[in-house]
């Protein structure tokens, strides 16, 4: 008996990539990075699109630079955020 190769459904998929409650949950996660990482002396700032393909998040930097240790200080704590917004 010969195995059949899995084939993923990709006109499904994608769709499912588009829809209002995959954006939610991809602000959502975003949003858990942020705060996390803000958790110093940080502020940071989401953003989100819905992309011809997919929906896209980005966590965006530490503005308060005397607080943070610079870029390495920003650095360190975007990587913690994105640690401890694993949890829940």
């Amino acid at each position: 008996m010969r195995l059949k190769r899995f084939q993923p459904n990709r006109t499904n998929i994608n769709s499912f990539m588009k829809t209002p409650e995959t954006g939610r949950e991809v602000e959502r996660i975003a949003g858990r990075i942020a705060a996390s990482a803000a958790g110093a002396e940080g502020k940071f700032r989401t953003d989100s699109a819905l992309g011809s393909r997919r929906w896209r998040a980005a966590v965006i930097g530490n503005y308060n630079w005397p607080k943070s240790g610079g870029l390495a200080g920003s650095r360190r704590d975007l990587l913690r955020g994105m640690g401890g917004a694993r949890g829940e």
